[in-house]
């Protein structure tokens, strides 16, 4: 499987335990290509459907952007590393220009 930095994947976050993310739901890989090309795991963030309040950590993704049917968040304070076989299918990929807010919000989330 060819994943690049920005890919907005289809996650199986099952099983999962206390607060972690559970079920099926996309994400954004923010690893950079090389450990994404070398690596069994890979880095990504959590995307939700829950944007009724948008937090600075948080970057907005617009109905249809990178193959999405709701309107959803890249949440930049649940980045997790998976192994690569939770990675279901690929459903699109961000603009660059997106993935400067979600490398903002990672400077923010992680007070770089």
């Amino acid at each position: 499987m060819n994943i690049k930095r920005g890919d907005v994947f289809l996650v199986n976050f099952n099983p999962a335990r206390g607060s972690e993310q559970a079920g099926c739901r996309p994400s954004v890989v923010i690893q950079n290509n090389v450990g994404n090309s070398h690596g069994s795991t890979t880095i990504i963030a959590a995307i939700t459907t829950t944007v009724n309040k948008i937090y600075p950590f948080m970057v907005r993704l617009s109905i249809g952007e990178s193959g999405l049917d709701k309107e959803s968040a890249v949440n930049l304070a649940q980045i997790l590393t998976i192994d690569k076989t939770r990675l279901v299918n690929k459903l699109g990929c961000l603009s660059d220009e997106r993935m400067d807010e979600v490398d903002k919000a990672i400077k923010l989330s992680l007070d770089l």
